[in-house]
């Protein structure tokens, strides 16, 4: 068959990888009030988010590397097999710590998928086209938040939330199927070394800096032996990390970071990871356990933000054409600014109209952002650089959600906790009660003023949240018009 044939079908495969990779942060996020209610503990809730991003975000740049030596065909489908094991094996997890787990086996095979998928893109469509079909591919991301929420409502309303995991793996086999069949590679690639030393180091660093963001003074004293052994621990290897990385052979090229749009592109993604993973991560559980409103209304709401990303998506590839990059991610970072504002609103309020038109504007912005960048940075590099560039990007994307949901995570059980102990109230109250919360059956069994105290203590801590991704909301902006003005070579 014709290279020219084969491209649809390499895209549909590429598709359903990405997809996968993006429907996990909604679909999970909208069951997780039942899966903590289940298997109960929520103080553990921000974990079952964080493994996953950290082993994404930790191995990102390590398979981007890979693939541009080796080649994106077999990194790709390696990412996808070990991505379906951890899925298979999540829906089996009887405790929250077997399926965080799962979830960091998950995140090891996305670290593969997400950048390749975009990558191999990039290798068979010129420069023109790439900006219409990335617009494509980042729409996958906005078409999974609409999809993701409904399934995972409606697989917690009649069915179990093992679904959740399972429906992952006949999907996966698809793309799988796709790539072996069709993508043909004929690129010389060049052997270079790998820096495994940078990933396990920056792994153990970021591992432990999340362990101080989720349990300091919480289960993890502020003033101990044990905080600071563990800030120092992490503070070395993270010290390791960034020595090597000023060396030859790192996982992260000097070259790479060398160009003002990738720099500034990088942390202006690494800001949207955060706004982003604290929308779906957080909302479900405030419109659950604060509105009180069911699964299939949760995952509405997250809905919204679905649409507006496809849509603005579909929309940027033809922007980037005709007034540019720069001035389409400006436009994206001030639809931001208007859905943090909506969702500062939200705890005062307390309306689903105004967490769903928060989460449409965030999408907006997301999708005029996410696209933009991509393809300024595959356009700014050379092919045998596309893999480790691209990788760059989704590192950075990850990085932010997994450092988002753990700094927010620590930040909304400590409100809770300040809560509970104020209340003084004659039921003794701590974050994990907030799962009978979230459980219809198990509520029955608080108090009135045992369901007001948590419901004041959620919505107090949500709160912090909102105000923190409107501060990062306006960072965006500031990064994003620095942006040069021409085009890098």
């Amino acid at each position: 068959m014709d290279d020219q044939l084969k491209r649809p079908f390499i895209l549909v495969a590429v598709m359903l990888g990405m997809f996968l990779s993006a429907i996990e942060a909604t679909i999970v996020a909208t069951a997780m009030p039942s899966i903590v209610a289940d298997l109960q503990h929520f103080s553990l809730y921000s974990w079952v988010f964080s493994a996953y991003l950290l082993s994404s975000s930790a191995t990102v740049l390590l398979f981007g590397k890979l693939a541009d030596m080796y080649g994106r065909k077999p990194i790709y489908l390696f990412g996808i097999s070990v991505f379906l094991l951890g899925s298979l094996f999540a829906g089996f997890s009887a405790s929250m710590w077997s399926l965080i787990g799962w979830r960091f086996i998950q995140g090891i095979g996305a670290g593969a998928m997400m950048p390749i998928a975009t990558t191999i893109v990039g290798d068979i469509y010129s420069k023109e086209e790439r900006a219409k079909i990335q617009g494509y591919l980042s729409s996958v991301w906005g078409i999974s938040a609409i999809i993701g929420p409904l399934i995972g409502a409606f697989f917690v309303d009649f069915l179990n939330w093992q679904y959740v995991f399972w429906m992952n793996i006949p999907i996966g086999l698809l793309s799988m199927l796709g790539i072996a069949m069709f993508l043909k590679e004929t690129k010389v690639k060049e052997k270079q070394s790998v820096d495994i030393f940078g990933t396990i180091t920056m792994m153990i660093g970021i591992t432990l800096f999340m362990y101080i963001l989720v349990e300091g003074g919480n289960s993890l004293p502020w003033n101990s032996i044990q905080f600071y052994l563990i800030l120092g621990s992490s503070v070395t290897a993270l010290s390791l990390f960034f020595m090597k990385s000023t060396k030859g052979n790192s996982m992260i090229a000097k070259s790479i970071w060398s160009y003002q749009t990738i720099r500034l592109a990088n942390i202006a993604t690494f800001i949207t990871g955060i706004i982003m993973i604290s929308v779906s991560s957080y909302l479900p559980t405030f419109v659950q356990g604060v509105l009180g409103k069911s699964a299939l209304i949760a995952g509405f709401t997250l809905t919204t933000m679905s649409i507006g990303w496809p849509i603005a998506s579909a929309l940027s590839g033809r922007l980037l054409l005709k007034i540019g990059y720069r001035t389409t991610t400006l436009i994206g970072a001030l639809f931001l600014m208007i859905g943090t504002i909506l969702f500062i609103c939200l705890p005062i309020v307390q309306s689903v109209y105004i967490a769903s038109f928060g989460s449409f504007f965030v999408g907006v912005g997301m999708g005029l952002t996410s696209t933009a960048f991509i393809v300024q940075i595959q356009s700014t590099v050379s092919w045998k650089e596309r893999g480790s560039a691209t990788a760059s990007n989704t590192f950075m994307r990850s990085l932010g959600s997994a450092v988002g949901v753990a700094l927010f995570g620590g930040i909304l059980n400590n409100a809770i906790n300040r809560q509970t102990i104020q209340s003084h109230g004659e039921e003794q109250l701590s974050v994990d009660d907030i799962d009978l919360l979230l459980h219809d059956g198990k509520m029955a069994s608080l108090s009135k003023e045992a369901i007001h105290i948590l419901q004041k203590g959620l919505s107090s801590g949500l709160q912090y949240i909102y105000i923190g991704i409107f501060i990062l909301a306006i960072i965006a902006l500031v990064c994003i018009y620095l942006l040069p003005k021409k085009e890098e070579s």
